[in-house]
Protein backbone atom coordinates (compact mmCIF):
# COMPACT_ATOMS: atom_id res chain seq x y z
CA UNK A 1 0.00 0.00 0.00
CA UNK A 2 1.05 3.49 -0.78
CA UNK A 3 1.55 5.90 1.98
CA UNK A 4 3.15 9.51 2.49
CA UNK A 5 6.69 8.39 3.01
CA UNK A 6 6.38 6.98 -0.59
CA UNK A 7 5.07 10.16 -2.28
CA UNK A 8 7.71 12.36 0.00
CA UNK A 9 10.41 10.17 -1.93
CA UNK A 10 8.61 10.29 -5.56
CA UNK A 11 8.33 14.33 -4.83
CA UNK A 12 11.70 14.46 -3.61
CA UNK A 13 10.42 16.80 -0.29
CA UNK A 14 10.02 15.86 3.56
CA UNK A 15 7.13 13.79 5.19
CA UNK A 16 6.16 17.17 6.67
CA UNK A 17 5.47 18.70 3.77
CA UNK A 18 3.34 15.70 2.43
CA UNK A 19 1.29 15.94 5.20
CA UNK A 20 0.72 19.91 5.08
CA UNK A 21 -0.75 19.13 1.21
CA UNK A 22 -2.78 16.07 2.08
CA UNK A 23 -4.58 17.77 5.53
CA UNK A 24 -4.51 21.38 3.27
CA UNK A 25 -2.67 22.96 6.47
CA UNK A 26 0.36 25.22 6.84
CA UNK A 27 1.69 26.92 3.92
CA UNK A 28 3.28 24.94 1.09
CA UNK A 29 4.92 26.95 -1.57
CA UNK A 30 2.94 26.25 -5.04
CA UNK A 31 5.97 24.74 -7.02
CA UNK A 32 6.26 22.09 -4.01
CA UNK A 33 2.01 21.62 -3.35
CA UNK A 34 2.22 20.75 -7.54
CA UNK A 35 5.13 18.38 -7.26
CA UNK A 36 3.59 16.37 -4.18
CA UNK A 37 -0.10 16.28 -6.12
CA UNK A 38 1.70 15.16 -9.15
CA UNK A 39 3.59 12.05 -7.02
CA UNK A 40 0.16 11.32 -5.65
CA UNK A 41 -1.25 10.91 -9.16
CA UNK A 42 1.57 8.80 -10.24
CA UNK A 43 1.38 6.30 -7.44
CA UNK A 44 -2.22 7.00 -6.95
CA UNK A 45 -1.79 7.75 -3.70
CA UNK A 46 -5.48 7.72 -1.55
CA UNK A 47 -5.62 9.73 1.93
CA UNK A 48 -6.80 7.68 4.67
CA UNK A 49 -9.35 10.06 5.80
CA UNK A 50 -9.92 8.27 9.05
CA UNK A 51 -6.60 8.72 10.37
CA UNK A 52 -6.76 12.67 9.18
CA UNK A 53 -9.93 13.22 10.71
CA UNK A 54 -9.02 11.55 13.90
CA UNK A 55 -5.72 13.34 13.92
CA UNK A 56 -7.89 16.70 13.92
CA UNK A 57 -10.81 15.57 16.09
CA UNK A 58 -13.27 15.91 12.85
CA UNK A 59 -15.81 13.53 11.25
CA UNK A 60 -16.48 15.74 8.49
CA UNK A 61 -19.80 14.55 8.94
CA UNK A 62 -23.27 15.84 9.79
CA UNK A 63 -26.18 13.86 10.54
CA UNK A 64 -29.72 14.93 9.23
CA UNK A 65 -33.20 13.63 11.18
CA UNK A 66 -36.41 14.11 9.63
CA UNK A 67 -39.38 12.62 9.61
CA UNK A 68 -39.92 11.02 6.19
CA UNK A 69 -37.88 11.91 2.83
CA UNK A 70 -41.01 10.98 0.83
CA UNK A 71 -42.26 14.30 1.90
CA UNK A 72 -41.72 17.16 -1.03
CA UNK A 73 -41.07 19.22 2.20
CA UNK A 74 -38.16 17.48 3.43
CA UNK A 75 -36.92 16.06 0.66
CA UNK A 76 -36.64 20.12 -0.44
CA UNK A 77 -35.20 21.29 2.83
CA UNK A 78 -32.55 17.97 2.67
CA UNK A 79 -31.13 19.13 -0.95
CA UNK A 80 -30.54 22.61 0.27
CA UNK A 81 -28.84 21.08 3.46
CA UNK A 82 -26.93 18.81 1.95
CA UNK A 83 -25.61 21.53 -0.98
CA UNK A 84 -25.02 24.15 1.48
CA UNK A 85 -22.44 21.42 4.15
CA UNK A 86 -21.18 20.11 1.14
CA UNK A 87 -20.05 23.63 -0.01
CA UNK A 88 -18.29 23.83 3.85
CA UNK A 89 -16.26 20.81 3.05
CA UNK A 90 -19.31 18.53 5.21
CA UNK A 91 -20.69 15.35 4.06
CA UNK A 92 -24.29 14.05 5.29
CA UNK A 93 -25.71 10.65 6.84
CA UNK A 94 -29.58 11.13 6.16
CA UNK A 95 -32.38 9.47 9.15
CA UNK A 96 -35.56 9.31 8.45
CA UNK A 97 -37.42 8.28 11.73
CA UNK A 98 -40.42 7.09 9.56
CA UNK A 99 -38.19 4.12 7.75
CA UNK A 100 -35.41 3.48 10.76
CA UNK A 101 -36.97 2.65 14.18
CA UNK A 102 -34.27 3.34 15.90
CA UNK A 103 -32.20 5.79 13.98
CA UNK A 104 -32.56 9.09 16.25
CA UNK A 105 -31.14 6.74 18.94
CA UNK A 106 -28.27 5.80 17.17
CA UNK A 107 -27.43 8.94 15.29
CA UNK A 108 -27.15 10.68 18.86
CA UNK A 109 -24.79 7.30 19.71
CA UNK A 110 -22.64 8.26 16.82
CA UNK A 111 -22.59 12.18 18.17
CA UNK A 112 -21.59 11.26 21.19
CA UNK A 113 -18.71 8.88 20.50
CA UNK A 114 -17.45 11.69 17.57
CA UNK A 115 -18.36 9.43 14.43
CA UNK A 116 -19.99 12.49 13.52
CA UNK A 117 -19.48 16.37 13.97
CA UNK A 118 -23.33 17.33 14.40
CA UNK A 119 -26.52 16.81 14.03
CA UNK A 120 -29.56 19.05 12.25
CA UNK A 121 -32.75 17.74 14.00
CA UNK A 122 -35.70 18.23 12.05
CA UNK A 123 -37.94 15.43 13.27
CA UNK A 124 -40.58 14.79 16.16
CA UNK A 125 -38.80 13.78 19.52
CA UNK A 126 -40.39 12.49 22.58
CA UNK A 127 -36.62 12.97 24.54
CA UNK A 128 -37.00 15.90 27.18
CA UNK A 129 -35.34 19.13 26.80
CA UNK A 130 -32.60 17.91 29.36
CA UNK A 131 -31.56 14.74 27.14
CA UNK A 132 -30.65 16.97 24.11
CA UNK A 133 -28.92 19.70 26.20
CA UNK A 134 -26.76 16.83 28.47
CA UNK A 135 -24.93 15.91 24.88
CA UNK A 136 -22.95 18.62 24.78
CA UNK A 137 -22.15 18.48 21.03
CA UNK A 138 -23.35 20.51 18.07
CA UNK A 139 -26.89 20.22 17.62
CA UNK A 140 -29.33 22.59 15.68
CA UNK A 141 -32.65 21.85 15.86
CA UNK A 142 -35.05 23.39 12.78
CA UNK A 143 -39.04 23.82 13.25
CA UNK A 144 -39.09 22.56 16.93
CA UNK A 145 -37.31 23.69 20.06
CA UNK A 146 -35.01 20.75 21.61
CA UNK A 147 -34.28 23.25 25.04
CA UNK A 148 -32.05 25.79 26.11
CA UNK A 149 -28.82 26.74 24.19
CA UNK A 150 -29.58 24.87 21.11
CA UNK A 151 -30.05 26.78 18.27
CA UNK A 152 -33.67 26.29 16.44
CA UNK A 153 -34.04 27.83 13.15
CA UNK A 154 -37.04 27.91 11.34
CA UNK A 155 -39.11 30.08 9.00
CA UNK A 156 -41.69 32.70 10.21
CA UNK A 157 -45.01 30.76 10.50
CA UNK A 158 -46.93 33.83 12.03
CA UNK A 159 -45.94 35.71 9.23
CA UNK A 160 -47.39 32.48 6.65
CA UNK A 161 -50.29 32.42 9.14
CA UNK A 162 -51.06 36.37 8.48
CA UNK A 163 -50.29 36.53 4.61
CA UNK A 164 -52.84 33.58 4.06
CA UNK A 165 -55.60 35.29 6.21
CA UNK A 166 -54.58 38.72 4.20
CA UNK A 167 -55.29 37.07 0.97
CA UNK A 168 -58.32 35.07 1.86
CA UNK A 169 -59.87 38.18 3.88
CA UNK A 170 -59.49 40.34 0.96
CA UNK A 171 -60.98 37.68 -1.49
CA UNK A 172 -64.30 36.95 0.24
CA UNK A 173 -63.47 34.02 2.28
CA UNK A 174 -66.36 33.05 4.36
CA UNK A 175 -65.23 29.47 5.39
CA UNK A 176 -62.23 28.58 5.77
CA UNK A 177 -60.91 24.76 6.53
CA UNK A 178 -57.06 24.19 7.02
CA UNK A 179 -55.96 20.02 6.56
CA UNK A 180 -52.95 19.57 9.01
CA UNK A 181 -51.25 17.35 11.05
CA UNK A 182 -52.66 16.10 14.49
CA UNK A 183 -52.90 19.23 16.32
CA UNK A 184 -52.29 17.13 19.64
CA UNK A 185 -49.27 17.34 18.34
CA UNK A 186 -48.83 20.82 19.23
CA UNK A 187 -49.40 19.99 22.39
CA UNK A 188 -49.79 23.13 24.97
CA UNK A 189 -50.81 25.11 21.67
CA UNK A 190 -52.67 27.47 23.97
CA UNK A 191 -49.44 28.76 25.31
CA UNK A 192 -49.57 27.02 28.85
CA UNK A 193 -46.26 25.77 28.82
CA UNK A 194 -45.47 26.29 24.91
CA UNK A 195 -44.70 23.81 22.58
CA UNK A 196 -41.95 22.14 20.32
CA UNK A 197 -43.72 23.01 17.25
CA UNK A 198 -42.92 26.47 15.67
CA UNK A 199 -45.42 25.32 12.98
CA UNK A 200 -48.25 25.70 15.04
CA UNK A 201 -48.08 29.37 14.79
CA UNK A 202 -48.95 29.72 11.13
CA UNK A 203 -52.11 27.59 12.73
CA UNK A 204 -53.17 30.10 15.42
CA UNK A 205 -52.02 33.41 13.59
CA UNK A 206 -54.22 32.25 10.71
CA UNK A 207 -57.29 31.49 13.28
CA UNK A 208 -56.65 34.69 15.05
CA UNK A 209 -56.70 36.88 11.81
CA UNK A 210 -59.95 34.91 10.33
CA UNK A 211 -61.47 35.61 14.03
CA UNK A 212 -61.21 39.09 13.86
CA UNK A 213 -62.42 39.47 10.42
CA UNK A 214 -65.25 36.89 11.05
CA UNK A 215 -64.73 34.36 8.95
CA UNK A 216 -65.41 30.39 9.77
CA UNK A 217 -62.01 28.78 10.71
CA UNK A 218 -61.90 24.45 10.57
CA UNK A 219 -59.23 22.43 11.29
CA UNK A 220 -58.94 18.95 10.31
CA UNK A 221 -56.37 16.68 11.29
CA UNK A 222 -54.92 14.67 8.54
CA UNK A 223 -52.27 12.41 10.63
CA UNK A 224 -48.33 12.02 10.47
CA UNK A 225 -46.35 14.07 8.10
CA UNK A 226 -45.79 10.77 6.57
CA UNK A 227 -49.77 9.61 6.66
CA UNK A 228 -50.33 10.53 2.74
CA UNK A 229 -53.48 8.47 2.68
CA UNK A 230 -54.49 10.54 5.89
CA UNK A 231 -54.49 13.72 3.90
CA UNK A 232 -56.28 12.19 1.10
CA UNK A 233 -58.97 10.88 3.13
CA UNK A 234 -59.16 14.40 4.81
CA UNK A 235 -59.51 16.52 1.53
CA UNK A 236 -62.06 13.69 0.41
CA UNK A 237 -64.19 14.65 3.56
CA UNK A 238 -64.37 18.46 2.86
CA UNK A 239 -65.81 17.46 -0.75
CA UNK A 240 -68.20 14.66 0.57
CA UNK A 241 -69.96 17.18 3.15
CA UNK A 242 -70.02 19.74 0.73
CA UNK A 243 -72.32 18.23 -2.24
CA UNK A 244 -73.43 22.12 -3.17
CA UNK A 245 -71.08 24.70 -3.66
CA UNK A 246 -73.54 28.02 -4.78
CA UNK A 247 -75.34 27.39 -2.30
CA UNK A 248 -73.56 30.39 -0.42
CA UNK A 249 -73.00 27.75 2.95
CA UNK A 250 -70.07 25.37 1.71
CA UNK A 251 -66.92 25.82 2.21
CA UNK A 252 -64.80 28.33 0.06
CA UNK A 253 -60.91 28.06 0.77
CA UNK A 254 -58.98 25.35 2.16
CA UNK A 255 -55.45 25.61 3.54
CA UNK A 256 -52.91 22.78 3.18
CA UNK A 257 -49.58 21.81 3.13
CA UNK A 258 -48.43 21.02 -0.71
CA UNK A 259 -49.28 17.30 -0.22
CA UNK A 260 -52.84 18.03 0.52
CA UNK A 261 -53.59 21.24 -1.47
CA UNK A 262 -52.27 19.39 -4.19
CA UNK A 263 -55.11 16.33 -3.88
CA UNK A 264 -57.34 19.17 -3.33
CA UNK A 265 -56.98 20.99 -6.33
CA UNK A 266 -57.15 17.02 -8.14
CA UNK A 267 -60.28 16.37 -5.66
CA UNK A 268 -62.27 19.92 -7.75
CA UNK A 269 -61.54 18.70 -10.87
CA UNK A 270 -62.81 15.35 -10.79
CA UNK A 271 -65.87 16.69 -8.90
CA UNK A 272 -66.51 19.80 -11.41
CA UNK A 273 -65.99 21.75 -9.06
CA UNK A 274 -64.59 25.65 -9.71
CA UNK A 275 -61.26 26.78 -8.36
CA UNK A 276 -60.91 29.42 -7.72
CA UNK A 277 -64.50 30.98 -8.30
CA UNK A 278 -66.21 28.15 -6.26
CA UNK A 279 -63.21 27.32 -4.02
CA UNK A 280 -60.22 29.01 -3.23
CA UNK A 281 -56.95 26.80 -2.37
CA UNK A 282 -53.86 27.86 -0.65
CA UNK A 283 -50.66 25.78 -0.21
CA UNK A 284 -47.98 26.13 2.62
CA UNK A 285 -44.26 25.21 1.73
CA UNK A 286 -43.93 26.20 -1.73
CA UNK A 287 -42.20 23.42 -2.84
CA UNK A 288 -41.92 22.12 -6.40
CA UNK A 289 -45.30 20.05 -6.14
CA UNK A 290 -47.42 23.94 -6.31
CA UNK A 291 -46.53 23.18 -10.25
CA UNK A 292 -47.07 19.55 -10.98
CA UNK A 293 -51.27 19.47 -8.91
CA UNK A 294 -52.76 20.23 -12.70
CA UNK A 295 -53.34 24.24 -11.15
CA UNK A 296 -50.35 26.19 -10.07
CA UNK A 297 -51.26 26.48 -6.39
CA UNK A 298 -51.13 29.73 -4.27
CA UNK A 299 -48.53 29.00 -1.76
CA UNK A 300 -46.90 30.18 0.96
CA UNK A 301 -43.34 29.58 0.21
CA UNK A 302 -40.63 28.60 2.79
CA UNK A 303 -37.26 30.16 1.39
CA UNK A 304 -35.46 26.50 1.92
CA UNK A 305 -31.55 28.08 0.27
CA UNK A 306 -32.00 30.72 3.24
CA UNK A 307 -32.93 28.05 5.99
CA UNK A 308 -30.47 25.66 5.14
CA UNK A 309 -27.85 28.55 5.24
CA UNK A 310 -28.74 29.41 8.26
CA UNK A 311 -28.67 25.82 9.88
CA UNK A 312 -25.16 25.52 8.44
CA UNK A 313 -23.56 28.96 9.73
CA UNK A 314 -25.05 27.52 13.39
CA UNK A 315 -23.80 24.29 12.95
CA UNK A 316 -20.29 25.23 11.45
CA UNK A 317 -20.21 27.92 14.39
CA UNK A 318 -20.56 25.23 16.84
CA UNK A 319 -18.33 23.25 15.34
CA UNK A 320 -15.64 25.48 15.23
CA UNK A 321 -16.36 27.02 18.49
CA UNK A 322 -16.87 30.65 16.88
CA UNK A 323 -19.47 33.60 16.20
CA UNK A 324 -21.89 32.39 13.79
CA UNK A 325 -22.58 34.53 10.68
CA UNK A 326 -26.45 35.25 9.19
CA UNK A 327 -27.45 33.46 6.78
CA UNK A 328 -26.71 34.48 2.96
CA UNK A 329 -24.47 37.16 4.48
CA UNK A 330 -27.47 39.34 6.14
CA UNK A 331 -26.76 40.33 9.46
CA UNK A 332 -28.64 38.37 12.65
CA UNK A 333 -30.43 41.00 14.73
CA UNK A 334 -31.36 40.05 18.14
CA UNK A 335 -34.10 38.14 17.75
CA UNK A 336 -32.44 36.28 14.99
CA UNK A 337 -34.40 37.01 12.24
CA UNK A 338 -32.16 37.23 8.88
CA UNK A 339 -32.96 38.61 5.30
CA UNK A 340 -34.45 36.41 2.56
CA UNK A 341 -32.44 35.57 -0.40
CA UNK A 342 -33.28 38.19 -3.46
CA UNK A 343 -36.57 36.62 -5.54
CA UNK A 344 -35.87 35.78 -9.31
CA UNK A 345 -38.91 34.59 -10.07
CA UNK A 346 -41.55 36.36 -12.24
CA UNK A 347 -44.09 35.45 -10.41
CA UNK A 348 -46.24 38.41 -7.67
CA UNK A 349 -44.37 37.67 -4.48
CA UNK A 350 -45.54 39.38 -1.17
CA UNK A 351 -43.66 39.50 1.35
CA UNK A 352 -44.84 40.88 5.10
CA UNK A 353 -42.84 42.60 7.28
CA UNK A 354 -41.38 40.46 10.22
CA UNK A 355 -40.52 43.42 12.39
CA UNK A 356 -43.47 45.09 13.06
CA UNK A 357 -45.24 41.83 13.44
CA UNK A 358 -46.29 42.88 17.21
CA UNK A 359 -44.16 40.27 18.59
CA UNK A 360 -42.33 39.59 21.46
CA UNK A 361 -38.83 38.29 20.26
CA UNK A 362 -39.06 35.05 22.08
CA UNK A 363 -42.07 33.55 22.16
CA UNK A 364 -42.55 29.67 23.68
CA UNK A 365 -42.05 26.99 20.82
CA UNK A 366 -40.99 29.77 18.62
CA UNK A 367 -37.79 29.52 16.26
CA UNK A 368 -35.12 31.34 17.70
CA UNK A 369 -33.81 32.37 14.13
CA UNK A 370 -36.66 33.32 11.95
CA UNK A 371 -36.93 33.35 8.22
CA UNK A 372 -39.06 35.46 6.45
CA UNK A 373 -41.75 33.55 3.92
CA UNK A 374 -43.39 34.46 0.86
CA UNK A 375 -46.77 34.69 -0.58
CA UNK A 376 -46.68 33.10 -4.70
CA UNK A 377 -49.95 33.99 -6.24
CA UNK A 378 -50.80 31.33 -8.57
CA UNK A 379 -54.38 30.03 -10.18
CA UNK A 380 -55.69 28.65 -7.53
CA UNK A 381 -57.30 32.10 -5.39
CA UNK A 382 -58.95 35.02 -6.54
CA UNK A 383 -57.56 38.48 -7.02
Amino acid sequence: MVGMRDVAKRAGVSLSTVSLVVNGTGYVSDDMRDRVRRAMSALHYVPNDLARNLSQNRANTVGIIVPTIRHPFFATLTASLQHVLAENGLQTLLCSTADAVNGEAEYVDMLRRRLMDGIVMGAHTEHAPDYWTSIHRPVVAFDRVLGEGIPSVGSDHVQGGRLIADLLIRTGARHVVVIGGPRNQFHEASGDEGTTFPTVRYHLALEAELAKAGVEYEYIGAGEVMDFAGYAGAVRSVFEREADYGSGRAVDAVVSPDIGAAMCVREAMARGVSVPDELQIVAYDGTYLTDLAGMTLTAVRQDFPAIAEQVANRMMGLIEGGTVAGAAGAAVDVTGRVGAADDKRSESVAIAGAADDGREPAIAGEAEHLIPVSLVTGATTRG
